[in-house]
């Protein structure tokens, strides 16, 4: 797998780059991994609500095709794109989703941010918030030919103030929360470089199951 890290970019940029890779790439194609930093921006999923936007500001919002509903990316969150060919890793749409949602889990409990989990019906991770869950991690991805693009986001240390011009993922008064508000204390770098290890590796382990020797 390729692993690219663009830095910091704007998302139209990055989106566009995504799709015309996706449409271009052949059964040849090396799957690959974008890590990425976005500016701040809104994203609207291919079937998103726009009446979840509440303001936006001065935040552009743009439109994408990633499933889900509303989202917010910005500086200090890192977002991962995976650009994968499923069938080659012998995984279903459900069951990709399922891995990036444990490797998000498993990340967090390696660097101290307990009790993260799934939500039920509710795509992304979550932790222990004021009495309910709060999320710290979103999901959205599309599958083209089989392959896929967009991915994850995770907050390490961020401006969360653009979370209330929202609702979060179209859920109302969801909080969202970052690991500096858990109190643990880790680089945005040394972050990226734990979660990219965990997806590669898990990644890697589906693949090796999917075509064994």
């Amino acid at each position: 797998m390729n692993i690219q890290h663009l830095g910091r970019a704007d998302y139209l940029q990055v989106f566009q780059a995504m799709r015309n890779f996706t449409e271009s790439r052949t059964d040849e194609t090396e799957d690959e991994l974008w890590v990425v930093e976005h500016n701040p921006v809104f994203t609207l999923g291919l079937a998103g609500d726009p009446a979840h936007l509440l303001n936006a500001g001065d935040i552009p919002l743009v439109q994408s095709d990633r499933g889900g509903q509303i989202t917010y990316h910005g500086p200090g969150q890192i977002v991962l794109y995976p650009l994968i060919n499923l069938h080659r890793h012998g995984l279903r749409v459900r069951e990709y989703v399922h891995l990036l949602e444990q490797v998000i889990i498993d990340t967090l409990d390696e660097v101290g941010v307990a009790g993260a989990q799934r939500k039920p019906g509710a795509p992304g991770v979550y932790i222990p918030g004021g009495g309910e869950l709060a999320k710290i991690a979103a999901l959205g991805i599309k599958v083209r030919k089989g392959c896929t693009y967009h991915g994850l986001s995770l907050n390490v240390d961020m401006d969360l103030s653009p979370f209330l011009q929202i609702n979060p993922c179209g859920y109302r008064g969801l909080e969202t929360v970052d690991i500096a508000s858990t109190g643990v204390k880790i680089s945005f770098n040394e972050m990226q470089t734990h979660l990219v290890k965990n997806l590669v590796c898990q990644l890697e382990a589906a693949r090796s199951a999917a075509n064994p020797q």
